[in-house]
């Protein structure tokens, strides 16, 4: 009997999330979850960028393989450059300091 893999994948919004758990054989890979658990029908408008996936916030490829526990995440892209952001915020905390 194969040894399976109990794997969570999740889409998560800022007002909503979306977790589906599904058993795969051992040697499973992500696109094999992905399939499996088939979020772009769940999740309206969702389109799975491969370039944006992690398991626990690492990044992985389609290819990837997978362990007992994992969670697959669907990641956003991002509203702003997290560099950028940072200096607006260093900016606008000077310009308070100065008044």
């Amino acid at each position: 009997m194969a040894t399976m893999l109990r794997i969570e994948v999740v889409y998560a919004l800022p007002a909503r999330c979306w977790s589906v758990r599904v058993e795969l054989p051992e040697g499973a890979t992500v696109a094999g979850a992905l399939a499996a658990a088939a979020m772009e029908s769940r999740v309206p408008g969702l389109q799975v960028d491969v370039a944006r996936l992690a398991v626990f916030g690492r990044s992985v490829t389609p290819d990837s393989g997978l362990h007992d526990g994992d969670r697959i995440e669907i990641l956003r892209p991002l509203l702003a450059d997290p560099k950028q952001a940072r200096r607006k915020r260093a900016e606008d905390a000077a310009k308070l300091s100065r008044r």
